[in-house]
């Protein structure tokens, strides 16, 4: 194509098409062969698609749209001198066949692709749902809130999946296609080699679980560079790349290689097809086209379908290879790079009315008003769940069984349910899943409850079973994912990509839902494989968004009403952290429905002289936290126990962005009520976990206030930690127990704890304040209550108590001792 000059368009096309021409700096004169192949679209009115790929005016056409694509993304980018025109501009002629072909369900794995998606969607008119109409918005919008951001968002009309981040992409795609029977879901994969490195095991897993569903259709950028240098897989020939998507149980892999193409004589394996000459760009575009169609076909007729296109980084606009990924701050709209660039894609303003008339034929109609995403996924109704209410102070209970049995109900309702868990639903105490769903796996075998129609899906890998799900939830299926709190790590950024994306859908959509059990409580010293309930700061920091409701049920009816209401959302990140061991039945459904409401209920409440109030997150944690209440009230000091359900009710509506979500939740716990929880003279917090979650609850207090919470502790087992104290405990009546009374030992209420090398101060001789007392008396309990079984060489519940009370309560008993 001829090089672009700078002039004003009077073709009444354009004028037709004025959304077009306002803001584009660089039209071009017109271009040869533009009246033989152009001067009518190719896709017919009333027609979704172009008649044939082999048209050589279809070809034309999908060529100046894949300069328009490229066009728009520089000049987009370079508008804020910001963004990622590169690899996506290696990838043009294949998403403009695509669109040509009809197909509008397109998802990258990509989230660098963003500008060129954003110009897919402008040139389709999708962005018009958002008020994008002209290109000079589409640039005054670009990386700006309520805008176009530099990554894909979840509130662009058109676009199906919300950023492409972590190889997360092809599972949008999977997802689409078991839900979306044929219906094709084409998928970027990559920009310039294979991103993340178990895009290929998820493909393979994918396929071994669903051999049927190949209806979506990755697409390989290989265009031999990576952000900052040559991708890993540049140096691979194309036969090594055929035979590695082969070995990975592809059976039809369509490569289309531009340098084959190459008539400039260009040096390397990778070439720019837009320093072909005119015929040859043709030659290359017919290509892409009638392999796209090819590939399209293939994947739709049951067969596990690639098409790679072999492309240079940098195709066509500013730079070449890596240097073109991204943009710096000298690359504005007045730098002479730009500018070039600009001038060599331009078109005529004919061929963008052709281009847009085109898009906008496609698939029916704009992205927006098409594609799957745009239409709510009808839920099948589940019915009444199978509640059962537990007796309080009965039999005890585990929690997440309880759960399990209405998740089974769940399944067995919803064809769509699937639920996840890397580290095994038996493990997690829901093993009535997996008899109730089955595991699904291929190989039939009752032992193992699995066979090739079970809803129940364990990956060997932890960090791709959110995105096994996450994908599912954004095209509008129930899920759950379950995992131990401690290897949940490796997936909350997908996760949290992936609900934060959620709040600013378009459509609802089921919450994500996910069950965390056996955090540090529950694995003691197990390695720091087990003991990561740091988590909880990643959803303590979400919560701030809005839309995000970490649970903390405190028994097995709580657990039920939690689950109960989790399903009755929308657009929600909900974690659900509950034990797996029997723990007594302390509240009734009613309470913590109203605590879901509230923030928390109150488990304990008496009058003393003076009022001390343990604000309280987790089940386990209660345990110690009644016994050291029973001290306090021995002591003539009231006591109150609310156990923290929902903290993200607790904060102040200021403190969080809920009127920026789709789903506006904006109910708080207001000062009045406040007050009744927590008012008092001193406030313990006490969580397992991290103490970022109890902020809206210290946040808002005005008392004298301190907090018990996880903190990391040694990774070597020691048989005979004291960590300072005395070997031998006084409240203890086993000598070799190393001090410390087991969890199944009769608990003693009036030991002679204050022993300190022969000194025995009476408690009400130290004349304490309510919150020193507090915090020696629950450091004493957390000691004395957790510790050894009869097993010495294995540690069992909450290990970070003794480690950290060992050390803060008994110094601080040692001080206020020398100090009395």
């Amino acid at each position: 194509m001829p090089p672009g000059i700078e002039r004003k368009s009077t073709h009444d096309s354009c004028q037709r098409h004025s959304c077009l021409c306002q803001g584009i700096q660089y039209f071009s004169e017109p271009h040869p062969q533009f009246q033989q192949y152009a001067t009518t679209a190719a896709i017919k009115p009333g027609d979704t698609a172009i008649a044939s790929p082999s048209d050589r005016a279809a070809a034309y056409q999908t060529l100046l749209a894949a300069d328009a694509l490229r066009y728009l993304t520089l000049q987009v980018t370079a508008a804020k001198a910001s963004g990622h025109p590169g690899g996506f501009a290696s990838i043009a002629e294949a998403i403009a066949a695509l669109v040509m072909l009809g197909y509008k369900n397109i998802i990258t794995e990509v989230g660098h692709h963003a500008p060129g998606f954003y110009s897919t969607m402008f040139l389709d008119r999708s962005l018009e749902d958002m008020g994008i109409a002209t290109v000079q918005q589409m640039r005054d919008r670009f990386r700006e809130m309520h805008g176009l951001l530099g990554h894909l968002s979840g509130q662009i009309p058109g676009l199906l999946n919300p950023a492409g981040p972590l190889g997360q992409g092809q599972h949008f795609a999977m997802a689409g296609a078991k839900l979306h029977p044929g219906t094709l879901f084409p998928v970027t994969i990559g920009d310039g080699g294979l991103g993340e490195p178990y895009i290929m095991s998820s493909f393979g897993h994918f396929h071994t679980a669903f051999p049927k569903v190949t209806n979506f259709l990755p697409i390989l950028v290989w265009n031999g560079f990576s952000q900052e240098h040559h991708s890993m897989v540049s140096t691979k020939t194309n036969a090594e790349m055929i035979e590695y998507w082969e070995g990975n149980g592809f059976e039809e892999i369509i490569l289309v290689n531009a340098k084959d193409y190459d008539d400039a004589n260009q040096s390397g394996d990778y070439a720019d097809s837009t320093a072909f000459s005119l015929e040859k760009r043709l030659n290359f575009t017919q290509a892409v086209l009638e392999a796209t169609d090819k590939a399209a076909r293939s994947a739709l007729n049951g067969t596990l379908t690639v098409l790679i296109v072999k492309q240079l980084k940098g195709a066509g606009v500013h730079a070449r290879g890596a240097k073109s990924h991204n943009l710096y701050g000298h690359h504005t709209l007045d730098n002479e790079e730009i500018i070039t660039a600009l001038k060599e894609r331009a078109l005529p303003s004919e061929a963008w009315a052709i281009v847009r008339t085109n898009f906008e034929r496609a698939s029916g109609g704009p992205a927006s008003h098409q594609v799957v995403t745009e239409q709510e996924l009808p839920l099948p109704d589940l019915g009444s769940l199978p509640l059962e209410e537990y007796a309080i102070k009965g039999d005890k209970k585990v929690a997440t069984t309880a759960m399990g049995s209405l998740v089974a109900h769940v399944g067995q309702k919803d064809p769509n349910f699937i639920i996840a868990n890397a580290d095994g639903n038996a493990a997690s105490g829901i093993n009535n899943v997996n008899i109730a769903l089955k595991i699904l796996h291929p190989t039939l075998d009752a032992d193992y409850y699995q066979g090739p129609k079970g809803k129940s899906t364990n990956p060997s890998a932890k960090m791709p079973v959110p995105d096994w799900l996450l994908p599912r939830l954004c095209l509008g299926a129930r899920t759950l994912w379950c995992s131990y709190e401690s290897f949940a790590i490796n997936g909350l950024p997908i996760w949290q990509t992936v609900t934060q994306a959620m709040a600013e859908l378009r459509r609802p959509t089921p919450s994500t839902i996910t069950l965390f059990t056996a955090g540090a409580l529950e694995q003691g010293r197990n390695g720091w494989t087990h003991q990561r309930p740091e988590i909880e700061n990643y959803f303590a920091a979400m919560m701030r968004n809005g839309n995000v409701f970490p649970l903390f049920p405190c028994d097995a009816n709580s657990i039920q009403a939690c689950y109960e209401w989790a399903l009755t959302t929308q657009n929600k990140g909900i974690t659900i952290t509950a034990s797996k061991s029997p723990l007594p039945v302390l509240t009734t459904f009613e309470q913590t429905r109203q605590a879901l409401q509230d923030g928390g209920t109150i488990l304990q409440d008496s009058e003393g002289k003076q009022k001390v109030v343990f604000a309280v997150i987790g089940d386990m944690t209660l345990i110690p936290v009644f016994d050291a209440a029973l001290h306090l009230e021995n002591q003539g000091i009231g006591v109150r126990v609310v156990s923290v359900i929902s903290p993200r009710r607790l904060y102040r509506p200021t403190d969080v962005a809920w009127e920026q979500c789709r789903d506006k939740e904006g109910y708080f716990l207001n000062d009045a009520g406040f007050d009744r929880f927590f008012g008092g003279d001193a406030l313990i917090g006490v969580t397992g976990g991290a103490s970022a979650m109890l902020e809206p609850v210290m946040l808002r207090s005005t008392l004298k206030r301190d907090v018990f919470a996880w903190k990391r502790g040694g990774n070597r087992r020691q048989r005979r930690p004291n960590h300072g104290l005395q070997r031998t405990h006084p409240g203890s009546s086993h000598p070799s127990r190393s001090g410390i009374t087991g969890l199944n030992t009769k608990i003693r209420r009036s030991h002679p704890a204050w022993r300190i090398k022969g000194d025995r101060p009476k408690l009400r001789e130290l004349n304490l304040k309510p919150l020193e007392v507090a915090v020696i008396l629950s450091g004493l309990d957390f000691l004395d209550f957790v510790g050894y079984t009869g097993n010495q060489n294995k540690f069992t519940r909450a290990h970070f108590y003794r480690a950290h009370f060992y050390r803060t309560a008994w110094n601080l008993k040692r001080a206020l001792v020398q100090k009395s």
